[in-house]
């Protein structure tokens, strides 16, 4: 855009600035996105629901976040991030409202179709990268969308605190909080929020971008990859209560504790993913994770007993999963041509979370309540693994590190 030059300082600070905006902006999305998840079994109890409806229960919202991030992605390129940061924010509150009221009259038809509209929160992500990647330099998008990456936190911060806030002030009060919290960050965002000095508007019709994107060779390969680390890490955050609670007889609030800190590690990783991507390339770190992700499968098929070696091991997978989407996403930030970044991280970013809306649908489907096994479900995710990492080894090509120039 035509205008003076900010400088260094300047420049610096504003970037600094919106990416903690976006980070913020992004916590509360999956704030409001993880809700329906981290009260698995609240609904399953009061709404008295078999492990597989429930396991479609927590999953529509990951399935409608998915899909609606490859429009809100093309968007984006359109209309800037703090438009669409303030829209879905803001879309998101009467779908939290209508889940509460769903809740609260014990209608399952009622939270299962405010779900399926509360999904809109989960494409928060799909504005973030975007922006973010506009405001810093080829040879910082690593470090600049791992950082955005972490605002997958609002997943952690949902498991821990919502089965507390309900038992503390209640159900309807909680998701009214949810709600207050959204309307906060969406004011924030509109009134701080600025895009980069280096943002052009791309006034392209969203289908044929759309169209566009998906004859890009790089969009497919990092959709695959992205399905199972980003994927993997929404299908854990999301059905974890449900495991332990089945697996080790947790209750809610232990449960939620735990997958708190399972987010927590990926969260913590994810950034960490971004920064070796951009010294090491994003190749070699896809390829840690993927390997790791793998033999953790294994290890938590064989439900290892205790609470620090089962502990130890769900840190672990989640910290190689954070690992991986930082990669991933540092290496379409690479490989994505120049005013293609929103439509293509859109389409990914949809993927990633697509491959985490079948996971909690097969594990409802497959647990053998006899035996208290998931083992069909993690022995798949075991297969998936090395094939991504196969596919990576032998079919993922280009280059591997940013280039060092202007954005």
């Amino acid at each position: 855009m035509a205008g003076t030059a900010p400088s260094p300082t300047s420049a610096s600070t504003g970037r600094t600035l919106n990416l903690v905006l976006a980070t913020a902006a992004s916590v509360a999305g999956f704030w409001a996105w993880n809700s329906v998840a981290t009260l698995g079994a609240f609904y399953t109890q009061n709404l008295q629901l078999n492990p597989a409806t429930t396991g479609v229960l927590v999953a529509m919202p990951v399935f409608v976040g998915s899909l609606g991030r490859i429009v809100v992605g093309t968007l984006t390129d359109k209309y800037g991030g703090r438009v669409m940061f303030t829209f879905v924010l803001l879309a998101a509150i009467l779908p939290i409202l209508l889940v509460s009221v769903g809740g609260t009259l014990r209608s399952f038809p009622l939270v299962l179709g405010a779900g399926l509209l509360l999904g809109v929160a989960g494409t928060v992500f799909a504005v973030g990268i975007p922006f973010v990647s506009a405001w810093y330099e080829p040879s910082r998008r690593g470090f600049a969308t791992g950082v955005f990456g972490a605002g997958m936190g609002g997943t952690a911060l949902a498991a821990f605190l919502n089965p507390r806030l309900v038992a503390a002030i209640g159900y309807f009060p909680t998701h009214l909080l949810i709600a207050g919290v959204l309307v906060v960050m969406a004011a924030l965002v509109w009134f701080l929020m600025k895009e980069s000095p280096g943002w052009t508007r791309n006034n392209a019709p969203v289908l044929p971008k759309l169209l566009d994107a998906a004859k890009t060779p790089v969009t497919w390969k990092m959709c695959f990859l992205y399905a199972v680390v980003f994927g993997g890490f929404v299908s854990f955050a999301t059905y974890l209560p449900t495991y332990l609670r089945d697996v080790y007889s947790f209750d809610p609030s232990g449960a939620g504790a735990r997958t708190a800190g399972f987010a927590l590690a990926a969260v913590l990783a994810r950034p960490v993913g971004g920064v070796m991507a951009d010294k090491l390339g994003p190749k070699p770190v896809v390829i840690v994770s993927l390997s790791a992700v793998a033999v953790l499968a294994w290890v938590v098929n064989l439900q290892p007993d205790g609470e620090v070696p089962a502990g130890l091991t769900f840190v672990a997978m989640a910290a190689a999963l954070g690992l991986g989407t930082g990669g991933v996403f540092a290496w379409v930030g690479v490989l994505a041509p120049q005013g293609k970044v929103g439509s293509i991280s859109g389409v990914v970013s949809a993927a990633g979370g697509l491959g985490g809306y079948f996971p909690p649908l097969v594990m409802g489907a497959t647990y053998d309540a006899a035996t208290h096994s998931y083992s069909i479900g993690l022995l798949l995710l075991v297969v998936t693994a090395l094939a991504a990492l196969a596919f990576t080894v032998f079919a993922v090509q280009g280059r591997t590190k940013a280039k060092a120039v202007p954005a």
